[in-house]
């Protein structure tokens, strides 16, 4: 559904500006900032001492693939505010140190959607679902047909109560709330309006709704998807004009950024 003529497409590392814009912005993010990105610690857990640096400095890669474009808004969950946020941090201080009175990046401000801003696991309703999750069962995804849907939504862990009638009865239910938001966000409609259709009804006769909503909703992108990516040849060659559409737009904001810190390309 992107019109590739409006939105570009690309890949970042055939975008060399992202990488440079980084190394330079390196010089003014603080590790006290990096210190407390939250998905940095949760990366690294226990092993921190070990993580690469790669890993440590990933923030403001995403900072530099941001400011590199000038963007005022940034459509992100609920998990990535805080990336965002450090690369308004990182801006201001660039602004600050080297723009001699003028605004070198733009201070970009978060969209987060009112509903779904952070899905959570289908088997841990305290952790993100995520791609990198290393069970399967975690998420759904778009390769997944409709029985395998199916199945990851009957096997998604729950609790053994009812469904409330209020909202205010998801407290201290994680698995419930997710599975709540997720039938809101995919029927277009309130968290309230869900359970005033479910109240009192088991997962027993939840799941199987949402499973089919899921199905549902999810076909007409799952069919497109499949046969979008049989055709290699015509991905990769939208990601290259793409790719250079991306270098032409960058070039600007990098040479001011090189200027501002006296340096030559």
């Amino acid at each position: 559904g992107i019109d590739t003529d409006k939105s570009i497409l690309f890949n970042q590392a055939r975008v060399p500006a992202h990488a440079e814009l980084q190394w330079l912005l390196n010089g003014t993010a603080r590790m006290g900032w990096l210190n407390r990105m939250t998905q940095f610690k949760d990366k690294a857990g226990k092993h921190r001492e070990g993580a690469s640096i790669a890993l440590f400095t990933y923030p403001v890669l995403q900072a530099a693939d941001v400011l590199l474009y000038q963007a005022t808004h940034v459509p992100v969950g609920d998990d990535q505010k805080q990336h965002l946020e450090l690369a308004r941090d990182i801006a201001q201080k660039f602004n600050n140190d080297f723009g001699a009175g003028e605004e070198i990046f733009t201070l970009p401000d978060p969209i987060i959607p009112p509903e779904a801003a952070r899905i959570m696991s289908l088997r841990d309703g305290s952790a993100k679902m995520s791609k990198s999750d290393p069970s399967d069962m975690s998420r759904i995804n778009l390769t997944d047909d409709a029985d395998t849907i199916m199945q990851k939504v009957r096997k998604a862990k729950t609790d053994p109560e009812p469904l409330p009638g209020e909202k205010a009865g998801l407290a201290d239910r994680p698995e419930a709330e997710n599975l709540v938001g997720i039938y809101a966000a995919m029927a277009g409609i309130s968290v309230e309006a869900v359970l005033a259709q479910f109240a009192g009804q088991g997962f027993g006769a939840f799941k199987p709704a949402l499973g089919e909503l899921l199905v549902t909703q999810l076909a007409p992108i799952v069919e497109r998807f499949n046969r979008l990516r049989q055709d290699r040849d015509a991905i990769d060659a939208e990601l290259r004009k793409g790719a250079d559409k991306a270098a032409i737009l960058a070039r600007p904001t990098l040479e001011r950024a090189y200027a501002a810190l006296g340096l030559q390309r």
